[in-house]
Parts: structure tokens; C-alpha cells; sequence
């Protein structure tokens, strides 16, 4: 064991919610720690987000500290050890040390126990296996500040057995390379997710929805997901043919734009051209309907591009709305031969910030005023309107919306 290693700063482990919480399991012959991604992030320096804690208490004895101390106290995965534990409306995963006495996926048959070195070594990558005691103390059994010093992303003892406990390790492999890694990834561990890719397919849809869209806004996505689609991975999990240059574009001019990686964006970037692309996306990863929506809009790209005039941009822009307008935007610029400083697109792609979409100003009462019937002939007039509006260039001006108005009705719908 490699003990020694400081966290440097440890007051966050000792204060608010997460300080209450460690004291209380962490006395009266028990002791916990905070254990994996907090521990790694920490150490690299990283935003700590999700903060999970390891202890030698039973999961009863976890339920009884937390609920007599005032807390709420959730039974999540009790089964296997684990308690959500609320403390000041900041929930917290508690698990009580375990081993794994037989594994068949995420099945696990588990032993409760008080052995920090056999917790570890049961979990997926020595980065992950970390845990820090309140004072700032990193325990480490398997390596992984070796690891980290590295930017190395390795499994834990043998890759193969570690990729059959849980076939999702093959992405979170790609994934933790992609957050974390440098350089090639891990031999071995490479090898080993190539031999065991047709466990993917045993895999719950959801769950590898998850990885892939956490993986495709990485800061090394686009080497990872190359790796992945020479070593027949990648076309496995999509279903489809990756487009990785445009992938790779696609994160360049969001950086160009100062935007956020979008992972539904990059998702569309990789794997929609046409809208079928969209449609077997949506069902082979079970996409939520707000995802598999904007991927459908992504249809019509190729149309896309600056122009002069841009009144046929402020059009698109009102009938798509801001957020397909500019993934419809971004891809079809990822997909050009313009570059990430590219102005005309910038420009195109700026237009949601620089121009909202008025309402549209004409009502069903407006038309029924004029003497049209609710019926076939007041929607007519209300489309007809309509387009001619957006025609005219979303004018705001009275005069020009009743002439609209009149033009309307004049065209075709006749007074009831």
C-alpha cells in the first residue's frame, strides 16, 4: 500500500454536509472514507462533483448513525451495502467495505467486511480505487497515484476478469481514456475490450447511452473514439458508421464560439447524416424524446450555409427555434470546408444571440373579425398569413400586418 500522499487542501472533506457525514460514521470502533472519482479529481486538480463514502459500519448501522443524527437515511442498494444518505438536502452514496464472493455481471454476490485493500482491488481502474481519510490521508492499494502521475488508464489485476464482471467496463474504459488519459491507451487493457466486444450487445440500452454521451464531450474524445472505431467497437455501439472528422470539427468551432461541449450535438456530429441516421440512434441507445428531437432536426443540414442575405436564416431560425437552428448551424459547418475561424459562419451561427423570433401577430380572432368561419378556411388564412409575414421579414409595423391580413383572405378563404 502507498500511504502518504496528502490531498493538500482537505477542509472540504471536514466541512458542511459531507464534514457532518464523515463524522459521524467515522468513530466509535468504524471508519470511512471518501472513496473513488472525488479522491482522483482532487488529486488532478479537478472540479470534485459526485462524492461518494466508504466505511467499515454495516448498512444498519450506517441507517441508524444518519437517521439519529437527523438525516434521511435511503435504502438504494442496501442488498449490496449501499445507503443514500440525505444530510442538509445533500444526498450522499455510503457503502459499507465489501468483496465479491461471485460476479455474473452487475449481478455481484457480495461479503461485507473491514478490508480497505480487498475493496479496492474489486473495483475497475487503480484511478478509481483511491480513498482519502478526513485529515487528507490517499490510501492507494493498486497503483493508481502512479497512474495518475502518468495519465494512465488501467484496469485493476487482470482486464479480462474485471471486463466480465460488467461488460459496461469496455466503455467506461474509452470513457476514463478520453476524461483522463494521455497518450495511447493501456495495451492490455485495449486488447482485452476488443476480445470481450460482443458483451456489449448484453447490455441494457440505457447504460451504454450514459457512457457514450458522457465520453463524446471528453477533452479527448476524438483520439478515444478513433481507437474505438479501428478496433470495431465503435460501430458496434452506433449501429452505423462514425463520421469522426466531422466529430472533430464539430468540437472545434463549439470552441470557436466559446460553447460548452453539447453531447447530443456531438452525438449527431459522429453518426446522423440523413434522418433514418436519427431514428435507429434514438432506438438503439433509447435516446429521451428531447434527444432523439433534436437529432431528427438535424435533417436538412446540407442546405445550410451563410449567404448575404440573411432574412432565409431569420426565417429557419423562427419555424426551428434557437437550439435546432444552431445544432443544424454547427453541423453543417463541421461538415463544410470552411474552417473554425471561418466569419461567414460565425456570423450564421451567432444569429439565436443577435436576433430573437417575434410572435407571430396575427390571431384566429383577427380572421373571424373579418368575417371567416372557424373551420378549414380560418387556418388557411392563418398559414397563408403567416407566410407571407415571415416573407416580408417579420415586419412589427400595424399597416403592414392588417395589409398581410387582407392578403390572406383575399387569396383564397372565403367569409362564412
Amino acid at each position: 500500500m502507498t500511504k502518504g500522499a496528502h490531498l493538500g487542501d482537505a477542509a472540504w472533506l471536514n466541512e458542511g454536509a459531507l464534514g457532518r457525514l464523515i463524522a459521524l460514521l467515522d468513530g466509535g470502533g468504524e471508519e470511512a472514507r471518501v472513496v473513488g472519482g472525488a479522491v482522483r479529481n482532487a488529486l488532478m486538480r479537478l472540479p470534485v462533483e459526485e462524492i461518494d463514502v466508504a466505511t467499515t459500519a454495516l448498512p444498519e448501522e450506517v441507517v441508524r448513525r444518519v437517521e439519529a443524527a437527523g438525516g434521511k437515511a435511503v435504502p438504494t442498494g442496501i442488498e449490496h451495502g449501499t445507503v443514500t444518505a440525505v444530510i442538509d438536502h445533500r444526498a450522499f452514496e455510503v457503502t459499507t467495505l465489501r468483496e465479491d464472493v461471485e460476479t455474473y455481471g452487475r449481478k455481484a454476490r457480495v461479503a461485507f467486511g473491514r478490508d480497505w485493500r480487498a475493496d479496492a482491488e474489486r473495483r475497475d481502474f487503480t484511478i478509481n480505487a483511491l480513498s482519502a481519510s478526513r485529515d487528507g490521508t490517499v490510501f492507494d492499494y493498486v497503483g493508481g497515484l502512479a497512474d495518475i502521475a502518468a495519465r494512465h488508464v488501467g484496469f485493476i489485476g487482470e482486464p479480462e476478469r474485471r471486463i466480465e464482471e460488467d461488460y459496461l467496463r469496455i466503455l467506461r474504459f474509452f470513457r476514463f481514456q478520453a476524461h483522463f488519459g494521455a497518450g495511447a491507451p493501456d495495451a492490455a487493457g485495449l486488447s482485452a475490450c476488443i476480445r470481450a466486444r460482443s458483451g456489449l450487445e448484453t447490455l441494457s440500452r440505457e447504460r451504454v447511452r450514459a457512457e457514450l454521451l458522457k465520453l463524446v464531450i471528453a477533452p479527448r474524445a476524438t483520439p478515444t473514439l478513433a481507437v474505438m472505431a479501428e478496433s470495431g467497437i465503435l460501430g458496434m455501439v452506433l449501429g452505423g458508421v462514425p463520421f469522426l472528422a466531422s466529430f472533430e470539427n464539430m468540437a472545434k468551432v463549439e470552441a470557436a464560439l466559446g460553447l460548452e461541449p453539447d453531447a447530443v450535438r456531438r452525438l449527431g456530429a459522429l453518426n446522423v447524416w440523413v434522418a433514418e441516421d436519427a431514428e435507429r440512434l434514438g432506438e438503439r441507445l433509447r435516446l429521451a424524446n428531447a434527444e432523439a428531437e433534436r437529432l431528427a432536426a438535424l435533417d436538412g443540414w446540407w442546405r445550410f450555409a451563410p449567404a448575404a442575405d440573411e432574412r432565409p436564416a431569420r426565417a429557419l431560425l423562427y419555424r426551428l427555434g434557437p437550439q435546432a437552428f444552431l445544432d443544424r448551424a454547427l453541423t453543417a459547418w463541421a461538415r463544410s470546408q470552411a474552417g473554425a475561424a471561418d466569419a461567414a459562419w460565425r456570423e450564421l451561427a451567432s444569429l439565436p444571440r443577435r436576433w430573437t423570433a417575434p410572435v407571430f401577430p396575427l390571431k384566429a380572432a383577427d380572421f373571424m373579425g373579418r368575417g371567416i368561419a372557424a373551420g378549414p378556411s380560418l387556418g388557411a388564412a392563418l398559414r397563408a398569413a403567416e407566410a407571407a409575414w415571415i416573407a416580408a421579414d417579420f415586419p412589427a409595423d400595424r399597416s403592414a400586418i392588417e395589409a398581410i391580413a387582407a392578403g390572406a383572405i383575399a387569396e383564397g378563404a372565403a367569409p362564412g
